[in-house]
């Protein structure tokens, strides 16, 4: 079964949160995807670039409205993912427990419904 871990966090720079934490979180998450890929459950994984960087699209009357920034004025933002391939909810919440962003933020852990392989949409179980 296909699991998403969608890391939810405040949003820091090198300079709010200082170079050295930073690379160490850096580190961690290096650390982190190394040992989901060890292990043979990693599917894909992303961290993202910051909130501010992101572009909003609705549409309001069939019509698409651009904005800049995120969706959510909020302190904590969606930073990075990590869709893991593990057998049930209990080993999806083992690993996500290891994520480092547990320790500073909140780790979502979903599972998916579909997902595509070779173009074509298949169930997620």
């Amino acid at each position: 079964m296909r699991y998403m871990l969608l890391f939810h966090y405040t949003e820091e720079t090198d300079e709010s949160l200082g170079a050295e934490a930073m690379a160490a979180g850096r580190r961690a998450f290096d650390g982190y995807a190394a040992t989901l890929e060890q292990a043979g459950i990693l599917v894909s994984g992303q961290v993202l670039q910051p909130s501010a960087a992101s572009t909003t699209l609705t549409l309001a009357g069939g019509e698409p409205r651009i904005q800049d920034g995120p969706f959510a004025d909020t302190k904590e933002q969606l930073g990075g993912v990590m869709v893991i391939d593990v057998p049930d909810l209990d080993t999806a919440l083992e690993w996500a427990r290891q994520a480092p962003p547990a320790s500073w933020g909140t780790v979502e852990v979903r599972p998916g419904a579909v997902h595509t392989e070779a173009g074509k949409w298949v169930p997620s179980a």
